[in-house]
């Protein structure tokens, strides 16, 4: 996919106030650790996370997604009525009918003729969201739109300290598909596309490459299921290991057909944000890729994973804080499991 007439206008995230430590997670699973001779900072150690954060409880997301997508129309500077498009693309959402995406246009104002619905796709969900608002530009179908979603971690991260806690049966071999699921964090992200006749940024979406390997589809799967842990916090199983060699090869992929269609060298990439999952997989993907992990901006040693907020949140927090200069050429090195994979590219 190329595109000509897509700039990214506006990036925006919301951060939850509470900060939860991997201390204070181990300390919950301390008789755990016991009965199963675990050494203590054994999250920190694996994955790199430090802490994580969360939003209250009973959050909705479509609430938090309502703010971050109104600081991101203003950010934009692009009047409402010009807006055609409003997706949420979160793994989390308030219901499963109506969208979440009505009660954010609800709140948002944006035109009534605007485009709304949810796009679910693990962690993918924005950007997926971002390729479909960025062809609708291109296409001439719409003038400008907002892509956000908001993701609460409290619930599974909570869910998961109990039932492993409950668990008499608990090995050293089966907590492994738990681990996963006490690496996920709380936030929300907003980024708004427009007609590159509108903008003033100058910032472009220059084209991309979509990749799936569905072979792996069920190496990582979570659900609600109350009959079984008897509530409705969901719980989440994962092959991390599996997972993360199965990503690490479908990126590989990606990024050579990425490439190929920017017609990019590896020296051309300046910067680059990817999902932030931990630090086992932030290293093997530069390896893998051959890129220079020093053009890397990382939040999961404090944000943890959240989901399919975690890339674009990385690309506001990295581009408020100076990481991208004017000219850079921009890599989001996306991926989601099932497995699917989106890079795109972008001149800053």
């Amino acid at each position: 996919m190329r595109f000509q007439h897509v700039c990214v206008e506006a990036l925006c995230c919301r951060l939850p106030d509470e900060v939860v430590t991997y201390q204070a997670i181990e300390d919950r699973l301390a008789d755990v650790y016991g009965r199963l001779d675990l050494p203590e900072g054994r999250l920190e150690l694996m994955t790199g996370i430090r802490e994580r954060r969360f939003f209250p409880p009973g959050t909705r997301p479509g609430d938090i997604s309502s703010q971050t997508a109104r600081d991101a129309i203003v950010a934009s500077q692009i009047n409402p009525s010009q807006f055609g498009v409003l997706v949420h693309g979160s793994v989390c959402r308030d219901q499963l009918e109506p969208a979440t995406a009505s009660g954010v246009h609800a709140v948002t104002g944006l035109p009534a003729d605007a485009l709304i619905l949810d796009v679910s796709n693990a962690c993918l969900g924005l950007l997926n969201g971002c390729l479909l608002l960025a062809n609708m530009i291109e296409l001439g179908q719409a003038t400008a739109g907002v892509v956000v979603g908001t993701e609460i971690g409290r619930g599974l991260v909570e869910g998961t300290i109990d039932s492993l806690i409950q668990d008499d049966d608990l090995t050293r071999q089966t907590i492994k598909s738990a681990f996963a699921s006490l690496t996920i964090g709380s936030g929300s992200a907003a980024i708004v596309l427009c007609d590159r006749r509108l903008s003033r940024t100058g910032h472009r979406l220059l084209g991309g490459v979509v990749r799936s390997d569905t072979s792996a589809h069920q190496l990582c799967a979570g659900d609600v299921s109350a009959e079984h842990h008897g509530d409705l916090r969901p719980r989440m199983e994962t092959d991390s290991e599996a997972l993360l060699h199965a990503g690490i090869e479908l990126a590989a992929t990606t990024w050579e057909g990425t490439r190929k269609v920017l017609g990019w060298d590896n020296s051309d990439v300046n910067k680059a944000f990817t999902h932030q999952v931990g630090k086992a997989h932030r290293n093997l993907l530069y390896q893998r890729l051959g890129l220079d992990p020093a053009i890397d901006y990382s939040t999961v040693e404090f944000l943890g994973n959240t989901g399919a907020t975690a890339l674009p949140i990385a690309a506001a927090l990295g581009a408020e804080a100076g990481h991208l200069d004017t000219g850079d050429r921009v890599a989001w090195l996306g991926i989601g499991s099932g497995l699917s994979s989106i890079m795109l590219g972008f001149e800053w």
